[in-house]
């Protein structure tokens, strides 16, 4: 978990924290332990590359919740759109 709140660039001091939920379709009770278990350094890795950090992860079988860390520069809706797809894209069976 992340201890520093504030984060720092060369003229600006911010703390910025997104509580993000994804539910399932219809609310289905589908994500098991081990699927939410895989989702949290999933969403982690994915996170990194967008320059934010996921600071807590939780949920349960129909949805899951994020709180993230995230850069003032960063593009909210385009951040969403990539974390879902990437993740249903990871969690789908093959």
């Amino acid at each position: 978990m992340e201890t520093q709140l504030e984060t720092s660039s060369s003229h600006a001091v911010f703390s910025l924290r997104l509580h993000i939920v994804f539910v399932t379709k219809y609310r289905r009770p589908v994500l098991t332990v081990e699927m939410r278990d895989y989702l949290k350094p999933t969403f982690s890795e994915i996170l990194d590359h967008w320059r934010c950090t996921l600071v807590e992860f939780g949920g349960e079988e129909d949805h899951v919740h994020l709180l993230v860390g995230i850069h003032p520069a960063l593009d909210i809706s385009v951040l969403i759109n990539n974390l879902k797809t990437a993740s249903a894209r990871r969690i789908r069976p093959r």
